[in-house]
């Protein structure tokens, strides 16, 4: 059974109604526009981008969509297969059950494919997470209690009667702390967290919300590590988190409205 690891904060509930009311207002400019699918398709290959750059690919936003529109590129092979592996594992966002531990490792395994010996499959080493200047910064879970771990956290998420906004920040900070694999966490974290967000509202799964994680990028890495210490408390990154999911529809609120190039405003 996985203990409380967050402390719900009283201004919660205000932050959560006024998201609703950005998603309802969102969803309704979605209906009406003419770009939806344009937007759409720009946003996931803005996601994929920034999901595989905070880890270090090196690709740009251009070289990205040529990936997305079959083109070739000239970069490092590992690095085009690890934003092919990304979009592959996004365009299978809705084949996804954000609670199922089979699709957990479905997803692992369509994201690190030909990148890692163990793709689709839980760790079986220990890990530590280093910063630039090689400290430990945090240990994982034992490679043992990993399994136990991840079934005990997506049943957790399954039954928990928080918001999803919530919920689904909550459980992006545990896969971050357990770390589930060898490689991929981070990658694996955004796209649950996309995943379950989805399943409450549809939008989310082309929302811009990974991109606003890059650009908030140190804050992201010092919201996860406040919450490990002095002791866990994820209420530290689902505060970032739910500041992140508002600017992500805000801006993509602001793409809604903004004319198509050649048309009058």
């Amino acid at each position: 059974m996985i203990p409380q690891f967050y402390t719900s904060r009283p201004e919660w509930p205000e932050r959560i109604e006024a998201l609703v009311e950005q998603v309802g207002r969102v969803g309704a400019f979605e209906e009406r526009s003419g770009q939806a699918l344009e937007l759409r398709r720009a946003n996931r290959v803005g996601s994929v981008h920034s999901s595989t750059a905070i880890e270090g690919n090196r690709l740009s936003l251009a070289q990205v969509e040529a990936v997305a529109d079959g083109l070739p590129v000239r970069a490092a092979p590992r690095e085009v297969l690890e934003v092919e592996n990304a979009l592959a594992a996004y365009e299978a966002l809705a084949d996804l059950d954000p609670w199922n531990v089979a699709d957990l490792l479905r997803a692992h395994r369509l994201l690190t494919v030909g990148l890692q010996p163990e793709a689709g499959e839980f760790r079986t080493v220990e890990v530590e997470i280093v910063n630039a200047e090689g400290g430990v910064i945090h240990t994982g879970s034992r490679a043992e209690k990993v399994p136990r771990l991840m079934a005990e956290l997506l049943e957790w998420g399954g039954s928990s009667g928080d918001h999803p906004v919530v919920v689904s920040s909550a459980v992006h900070f545990l896969i971050e702390h357990i770390h589930p694999f060898r490689d991929g966490n981070g990658r694996v974290g955004r796209l649950w967290q996309t995943l379950i967000l989805s399943h409450w509202r549809p939008l989310f799964a082309w929302m811009p919300t990974e991109t606003l994680i890059r650009r908030n990028q140190a804050a992201y890495y010092l919201a996860l590590q406040a919450s490990r210490e002095p002791e866990i408390d994820a209420a530290h990154f689902i505060d970032f988190m739910l500041r992140v999911i508002a600017e992500s529809l805000a801006e993509y609120e602001a793409q809604l409205r903004a004319p198509i190039a050649g048309e009058p405003a």
